[in-house]
C-alpha cells in the first residue's frame, strides 16, 4: 500500500518544464528566421510543455520550410487556417511573445533548455512504463529488461515514442537525400560498402536498417565471406563493426582475419609452423587490423535479446556501422519457447527490429537444408533456407471473418494489414493481423493429403503444426497428425494419408504479427525465415562438388532476394588457404 501511495503522490507532481524558456524561444522565432533555423535543429513540436506553443511552433516550422514569411501576420493566418488561432490566444498572444523575448541571439540556449526538460519528461514517462511492466510480474523477466533498456535508449537518443511521420516530412527528407546523392554524382552516401566492387554495384551497398541473410552449405566459406566483408567495412568506417560468433571463439575469428589480411595460409597460423617472411607479413597485418574498430563477442549462449542489448550499448558509446551474427541456427530467443519455428521467427524479427532501431545493416549467417544435395543443380534457392518455406498459389487462407481466399489472390491484390485466423501457442484460435503477403520465388512443391480429402501444397521445409509442435513438411510421415481448423472455427486434427511431389511454381507466404502462423487449406502453418530479411544471399562454389570444375577459386554470390533492387549472381575470387574473398580482377 505504501508503494501505491508513493506512486499516486508522484503522479500529482507537475512534470519538469520552463514556461520562460518556451515563451522566449517562440518569441525569438517570431522575430528572426535565424532563430527558427537554430530552433528546428534542436526541438520539435512535442518538446513543448504548453499545447498552445506546440501549435505556434508547428505553424512557424511549416511556413519556414515552405520558404514563406514568418512574421506575426503570416503565422496568425496559418494558425487560423488550421483552426487553432483562438485556441492559442489569438494574434495578441503572438505579439506578447515577441515583446517579452529577452534576446534573439539566445535562441539556441532557449531551445536547449526546452529540449532538456522534454527529455526529463520522456524519461519520467519511460520509467513509468517500465515500472508498470515490472509490477505486472511478467513470466519472462529478460524480455522486460530488454524493453526497459530499449525505452531508456530511445530517450537517450532523443527519440519520441510517436513514430508516425506525415508524408510531407518524409518527402522533405527524401528530397534532401536525393539532392545529396546528386551532388555526389550518384554515389551512395548513406550506405555501407561491402568491400566488393561488383556486389556493391548490384546491391548499391549495404543499406542502413536492412537485415541481410547469408546462407550456404558447410564448407562454402560463409564465415570467411562475412569476415572479409566485416574487415573491409571496418577499414573504411570510423564506426565499429560488431561480430557475434556463436560457433567460433574470438581467437579463431582473429586467426581468420589475420590469415586474410596477411595472405598467409590459415592452417599455418593455427599450427604455428611459419617461416620468417610470413611472420613479417603477419606482424604488419596485425598492425593494420589493430587500427580497425572490430568488436568480437563469442558468447555461445547469447540470445537475440542479448544481441540487441549489447549492440545498443556499443552504438551509444562508440557508434556502430555493421552487426554480424554467425550463425542463426545456433541462436535462441527466450526460455520456454513453444517450438523451434516460433523461436526462429522471433529471432529473425528481433534482428530486423535491431537493424531498424540502430539504423545499421545486420548480417546474419544461416545454414541451408541438406535437401539441395539431392538435386542435380546444387545452387541454393530460397526454399533451401532452414526452417523456411512457402505455399502454392491456390492455398486457401482463412481470413478473420471466417471466409477463405487463395493466398495468390491476396498477393495479387497487394493487401496489407488485414485479419487472418491464427492460433496462440496454447492452441486457441484467434484473429491476428497479417502485415503482408510475399511471393518468394519458384520452388518445388509436395502435396500432403489428409483423411478428410483436404490437402496442402507446400515446399518441403514449410513448418506445419502437429500435436508435437511445428514440423517441416519433409519430416511428416503417413499416419502423422496435423492441426487445423474447421469451417466453424473449431480445432480439428488431420491425419496424413499421402505425400506426393509436384512441379515447381511461384509460391507465397504471409507475415503474421505476434502469432506468426495462419490457416491454409484448414491446416495451421507457420511463417518463413526469409520474410524479415531485406536481402538473402547464397554462396555456391562449384569446385566443392566437382573436382574438375573449370571455376576453381571462384565463388558465386547468388542474390536470391532483394527487397529494393535486382537479384542475380556476382562472382568473387575465393582463396581458401587464406580464408579470403576478393574481387575478381577486371580486364
Amino acid at each position: 500500500m505504501a508503494t501505491r501511495g508513493s506512486r499516486s503522490i508522484n503522479e500529482t507532481r507537475v512534470p519538469p518544464h520552463s514556461i520562460e524558456a518556451e515563451d522566449s524561444l517562440v518569441g525569438a522565432m517570431l522575430l528572426s528566421r535565424d532563430a527558427i533555423s537554430e530552433a528546428v535543429e534542436l526541438v520539435n513540436e512535442d518538446d513543448f510543455f504548453q499545447p498552445s506553443l506546440r501549435h505556434i511552433f508547428g505553424a512557424l516550422w511549416h511556413l519556414y520550410t515552405a520558404g514563406d514569411p514568418t512574421d506575426v501576420v503570416s503565422v496568425s493566418d496559418q494558425l487560423k487556417r488550421s483552426g487553432v488561432l483562438d485556441q492559442v490566444g489569438g494574434t495578441e498572444k503572438l505579439l506578447q511573445l515577441q515583446a517579452s523575448t529577452p534576446a534573439i541571439a539566445s535562441a539556441a540556449r532557449y531551445a536547449q533548455i526546452v529540449r532538456d526538460y522534454s527529455l526529463l519528461r520522456r524519461l519520467i514517462a519511460a520509467a513509468t512504463e517500465i515500472a508498470e511492466q515490472a509490477y505486472a510480474s511478467p513470466s519472462d523477466v529478460q524480455q522486460i529488461v530488454d524493453f526497459a533498456e530499449a525505452r531508456i535508449f530511445d530517450v537517450a537518443k532523443g527519440n519520441n515514442t510517436e513514430n508516425a511521420v506525415v508524408i510531407r516530412d518524409v518527402l522533405w527528407e527524401a528530397l534532401e537525400e536525393l539532392e545529396e546523392l546528386y551532388a555526389q554524382g550518384g554515389n551512395q552516401t548513406k550506405t555501407t560498402s561491402t568491400g566488393f566492387r561488383d556486389l556493391d554495384e548490384k546491391l548499391s551497398g549495404l543499406h542502413r536498417s536492412n537485415l541481410i541473410i547469408v546462407g550456404a552449405r558447410p564448407g562454402m566459406g560463409k564465415t570467411s565471406f562475412a569476415l572479409s566483408m566485416a574487415s573491409k567495412v571496418a577499414e573504411n568506417s570510423e564506426d565499429p563493426v560488431l561480430i557475434f560468433s556463436l560457433e567460433m571463439s574470438r581467437i579463431e575469428i582473429g586467426q581468420r582475419l589475420l590469415a586474410g589480411e596477411a595472405r598467409v595460409d590459415s592452417m599455418k597460423i593455427r599450427s604455428g609452423r611459419l617461416v620468417e617472411r610470413e611472420w613479417d607479413r603477419i606482424s604488419h597485418a596485425a598492425g593494420r587490423l589493430a587500427e580497425r574498430k572490430i568488436f568480437i563477442d563469442d558468447d555461445p549462449n547469447i540470445t537475440v535479446l542479448d544481441i540487441r542489448a549489447r549492440s545498443r550499448r556499443l552504438k551509444a558509446n562508440e557508434g556502430l556501422s555493421l552487426v554480424m551474427i554467425d550463425y542463426l541456427q545456433l541462436m535462441s530467443s527466450r526460455r520456454n519457447v513453444e517450438s523451434r519455428q516460433v523461436e526462429v521467427s522471433e529471432i529473425s524479427r528481433g534482428l530486423k527490429l535491431l537493424a531498424r532501431e540502430l539504423d545499421v545493416p545486420v548480417i546474419a549467417l544461416s545454414q541451408l537444408s541438406r535437401n539441395l544435395e539431392s538435386r542435380h543443380d546444387k545452387r541454393p534457392l530460397l526454399a533451401d533456407l532452414r526452417e523456411s518455406g512457402c505455399l502454392a498459389w491456390d492455398s486457401q487462407v482463412r481470413l478473420g471473418d471466417g471466409s477463405s481466399v487463395a493466398i495468390g489472390m491476396l498477393w495479387a491484390q497487394g493487401l496489407e494489414d488485414f485479419e487472418v485466423l491464427s492460433a496462440t501457442p496454447e492452441g486457441a484460435v484467434v484473429r491476428s493481423t497479417a502485415r503482408r503477403v510475399v511471393a518468394t520465388g519458384v520452388k518445388p512443391l509436395v502435396r500432403v493429403g489428409f483423411t478428410d480429402e483436404m490437402y496442402l501444397d507446400a515446399t518441403l521445409n514449410h513448418p506445419v503444426a502437429t500435436p508435437a509442435g511445428y514440423q517441416a513438411v519433409e519430416r511428416l510421415r503417413i499416419g502423422d497428425q496435423v492441426l487445423g481448423v474447421d469451417v466453424d472455427g473449431t480445432q480439428i486434427v488431420h491425419t496424413v494419408t499421402s505425400m506426393n511431389p509436384l512441379g515447381s511454381e511461384l509460391v507465397f507466404d504471409i507475415e503474421v504479427i505476434g502469432t506468426h502462423c495462419f490457416f491454409a487449406n484448414n491446416s495451421l502453418v507457420h511463417n518463413s525465415l526469409e520474410q524479415d530479411a531485406d536481402i538473402v544471399m547464397f554462396i555456391y562454389r562449384d569446385e566443392a562438388y566437382r573436382a574438375d570444375s573449370p571455376d576453381r577459386g571462384v565463388a558465386e554470390i547468388i542474390i536470391a532476394k532483394h527487397r529494393s533492387g535486382p537479384v542475380g549472381t556476382v562472382h568473387l575470387a575465393f582463396m581458401e588457404n587464406w580464408a579470403l574473398f576478393a574481387d575478381i580482377a577486371q580486364g
